[in-house]
Formats: structure tokens, sequence, C-alpha cells
């Protein structure tokens, strides 16, 4: 399919995107004439920006079945007594429609990419490939330090990389071991060889609360970067998602080993986690921050413009500097930092970038008057205020319609209901 932006803001200028395949073909100042010979698809985007979709780099995209559920909680009570719990019950056909309104509600506001971690992971996948977005899957891995629950992880995921992929290159793998309070020290070794001979990512959770700390001191005698680093996991393949609590020297050591890093605001504040991301310090390191909404139920919703506010109220509200976590920063973060982490040729809209594009719709208050879009999108909007998404060239929401929305609302809802009422019989 080839498709044309027809003057389309962009960088303040009226614009055509040329779209070919998958990918950006061309892009000029507004030119006037017929060009509908020229290409299957015309948009007219007057009133409308064009931005790179966003990339949410932290998500547990099913757990959309669980948005509202055990809220007010502290992480580790949240986790034990009302998630865990129902975890254990979840079939194919609920992580499958809990994902599709997942994939519902990241297209409505903007998001083409997401990095995930869940059970079930070809129920994700299947959804992925039906509602054509792009995603990086993990199976979430815990041997809760039972040798014998380690081997069998090592045998699923050996199983998973020597099978053929059923799926489009859309939808790539990666490792993902839970958190070190839940993957033994052996697997999490194991975990990194693997991921180095296979040339994949390993995405965790790390240094997300100061429980969590005290327990990696009282458990193996050092903090959570610290014994990562002993253990010799610590690469350019890690993404570590949250990582609050570090010191100076533990951003050195991250910077040095080229680990990646992923910034939740909405989950870290909604958990009481903590609020003190130390972007600045591990930005000036060199280490590549993106963000993330982190799960439905810990966060609530997968709207990046959201997340993307949050972050930048809470950098400048903790550092009590106006200047720290610009506009443009945080927009970098949700776009071009995580295509860049996920080596995708996406993130940014230039001629031979993947065509993964949103149409923002100008013709609202927040954008009126528009002084500086950036600021406008980050500060005053939110995930409603995109019109219209392309991913691998394909057009996924047209008129701020996903197509089946209804039906993925209303079967998701069932398949919630029916899993906290469900007895556990696993």
């Amino acid at each position: 399919m080839n498709i044309l932006l027809k003057s389309v803001t962009l960088n303040g200028k009226p614009t055509d995107i040329h779209i070919e395949g998958n990918c950006i073909n061309r892009i000029v100042p507004t030119e006037p004439g017929n060009v509908a010979n020229q290409v299957s698809t015309i948009i007219d985007c007057r009133e409308k920006a064009a931005i790179p979709g966003f990339v949410n780099m932290h998500t547990h995209a099913a757990m959309t079945l669980f948005r509202g559920f055990g809220d007010d909680m502290p992480l580790m009570r949240w986790l034990e007594k009302k998630i865990w719990p129902n975890e254990a019950k979840l079939t194919y056909e609920d992580v499958y429609w809990g994902a599709k309104l997942a994939c519902v509600e990241m297209l409505r506001s903007g998001t083409t990419t997401f990095f995930d971690m869940y059970h079930q992971l070809d129920a994700t996948a299947q959804a992925v490939e039906e509602m054509g977005l792009r995603a990086v899957l993990s199976e979430a891995c815990f041997d809760h330090f039972k040798p014998e629950l380690a081997e069998r992880r090592k045998k699923d995921i050996m199983q998973r990389f020597n099978a053929d992929s059923p799926y489009s290159d859309r939808i790539r793998y990666a490792l993902g071991p839970h958190a070190i309070y839940t993957v033994s020290g052996e697997l999490l070794r194991w975990t990194a060889d693997f991921a180095k001979e296979h040339d994949v990512f390993i995405h965790t959770h790390l240094a997300e609360t100061e429980s969590e700390v005290k327990q990696c001191v009282e458990r193996f005698g050092t903090t959570p970067v610290r014994y990562l680093h002993r253990l010799g996991v610590l690469s350019p393949r890690l993404v570590l998602a949250h990582v609050l609590y570090i010191d100076g020297e533990e951003i050195r050591i991250l910077a040095d080993s080229g680990v990646k890093v992923v910034h939740n605001p909405a989950s870290n504040m909604k958990l009481g986690s903590g609020y003190q991301f130390k972007y600045t310090a591990m930005n000036e390191a060199g280490i590549p921050i993106a963000i993330g909404t982190d799960g439905c139920s810990s966060s609530n919703n997968l709207d990046m413009v959201e997340a993307m506010k949050l972050a930048s109220l809470l950098g400048k509200s903790w550092h009590k500097d106006p200047e720290v976590m610009t506009c443009h920063e945080v927009f970098n973060a949700a776009t071009q930092a995580g295509a860049d982490m996920l080596d995708i040729p996406a993130g940014r809209i230039e001629e031979g970038c993947l065509a993964d594009i949103c149409l923002v719709d100008l013709n609202i208050p927040a954008f009126t008057p528009n002084h500086n879009f950036i600021s406008n999108l980050v500060f005053s909007a939110n995930g409603s205020c995109i019109d219209t998404v392309i991913c691998d060239g394909r057009i996924v929401m047209r008129d701020k319609k996903v197509e089946g929305e209804d039906e993925i609302m209303e079967k998701a809802a069932s398949a919630a209901y029916d899993l906290i009422k469900r007895d556990n019989k696993r």
C-alpha cells in the first residue's frame, strides 16, 4: 500500500509524507496538484500534525484485565494478595482478550511499539499480530529459588527459541526474568548467557522499592545493581524497569555496562514505590532512558502522552528545577529513545524509517494557541488527541476508531469478571 499524508504539519510546516510499503519514502514541502494516480490512499491532514508512534518500553499488556482491581496497596502486598493468585488462573483466552484490549488502548493513544513481559506469550503475540502493532515480547520467568523450577524455565526458553516463529517480523522475542526477588542468581546468569548467544534482549524489574533494596542487602550482601554486576548479568542487552534506588557508583556501573533503563512514573507514584528517578544523573552518565506505562493494574492506563507529562512534572518537582526533564527530552524518551534501544528504525519521521506515524488532531483546545507544539502535546494534551495511527505502513486507526474495538472491550470485560470469580484449580 502507498499512502500520502497530504498537508500534514511537521516541524511547524505543511508537509507531504509519502509512504511506500512499510517505510517513509519521501518527505517534501506540500506540493499542489493531483497526485491521486500516484498513491492508493490519500489522507487530508490539514489541522493535523505528524509525530512518530510512541514506544512504550515497559508493559504487562494483558493486565488490562486487572484495571482498578487491588488499588491503593503497596507493591508486595498487591502482588501477593491480588495479582499472583489471580494470574495463576489465567487462560490463553484471558490473556488474548486482555492483550487485545491493551492494543486498542495503545493505538487510541498513539503507541505503535511496546516491550512486554507477561504470561501466555503466544496469546499476546496473536493479539499483536491481529491488531497490527509492533512488539518485543518476553514470557515472565520465575523460579522462586527452586532448582527444579529453574530447569523447567530453561527448557521452556530453549523450546521457544528453537521453534520457528509463526508471527510476522513486527513481533520479536526477549527474555523476561521477573526480578531479583523471584529469580535465582543461577537462572539470571543462565539467562544472560542465553541472551548473549542468541543476541536477544533481557527485560526485568530492578530497584523498584526500598524494601527490595533492603531485602537484597540482607540476602545477598549488596544492593541490586551491584548484585547483578557481581553475577555478570549487566550488558547492553539488559533493559531495566524502574531503577529508583541507586547511588552514583551504581549509575557509573550501569553506564559502563551499556544497560538501558525505563522510567515508569505512573506506577512508581501510584504504588508508592518512590519518585526520585535520577534522570539527570543517568542521562549525563550516558545511560539510555526511555518511558513506559507499566501495566494497567499499577498505572491504570497505557497512555504515553500522560506518562510524558508525569515524567516531566515529577522530575521538575523533586529536583526543584523547572529546567529538568524538558518537554522535548521526555518526547524523545517516549519515541526515538525506545526505538533506538530496541534497534528499530522508528521513533522519528525521516526518509527510510519505518512508517510508524501518528496524526495529532490540532483542532482541539489543548493545541489552541499552538505556540509550541511539543509543549502542548506533553503538558496540555492526553492520548485522546491522537486521530490516526499508521504502523508498518498500514492504517490501524482512522478518525479515532480502531476496527473491532467494541467487541474487544466487551470480550475483555467479560474475561476479567469471569477470571476474578473463577476458582483457582491450577
